[in-house]
């Protein structure tokens, strides 16, 4: 089963607590995330990763506060979450390769991993059948990537460890929705297990 890995927002603003966006608790989880990313790598499955690239005057912003505007420190990703090579994928529609790239930033201007149009094609030319997904925000970005990935047929797990949470609560429902939409929680240990 081919396999991709999503690793979804994990950008300065929502990771630290100088961020414009901070998730309280979330740096503990880049580590996890760069581990992931670099287990991905040296197993031939490419990742992608979502990230936020608003413009100064994003109409999201009239919800939340102004967080990752293109360009600046806060819209980046932490550097040991990073592979090469890499190709950065705007949300305006194009035709991009994915060919022996290992990373693939998705840009995207919504909650929702899929408002950016060439994703559903970067899919099927990666042939993705299995999703692992991880990052922030577990009821938010998270939860519309997984539901999105089970909602296009594609197996998902999300891995519990990797993701943070704005509100326990919300979190919990969410990966309980993601369960029942036919998703699967795991943990990294199962994810970087060697197969039985």
């Amino acid at each position: 089963m081919k396999t991709v890995f999503f690793d979804v927002d994990t950008q300065i603003d929502f990771l630290y607590p100088a961020g414009a966006l901070y998730v309280p608790g979330a740096e503990r989880i880049v580590p996890i995330v760069a581990r992931l990313n670099r287990f991905a790598a040296e197993h031939g499955i490419p990742v992608i990763s979502t990230t936020d690239a608003h413009a100064e005057d994003d109409p999201e912003f009239r919800q939340w506060p102004p967080h990752c505007v293109k360009g600046t420190l806060g819209q980046r990703k932490p550097e040991e979450t990073l592979l090469e090579p890499r190709r950065v994928v705007p949300s305006t529609p194009g035709e991009f390769s994915a060919v022996s790239v290992a990373q693939i930033i998705l840009e995207k201007q919504a909650l929702d991993c899929f408002t950016n149009p060439n994703l559903p094609a970067i899919l099927d030319r990666l042939g993705a059948e299995r999703a692992v997904v991880y990052g922030v925000v577990t009821e938010y970005c998270v939860r519309a990537c997984a539901l999105g990935l089970l909602a296009r047929g594609r197996a998902v797990e999300v891995v519990t460890d990797a993701v943070q949470t704005l509100k326990e609560e919300d979190g919990r429902r969410a990966l309980e929705e993601i369960q029942a939409a036919g998703g699967r929680l795991t943990n990294l240990e199962e994810v970087l297990a060697p197969p039985s």
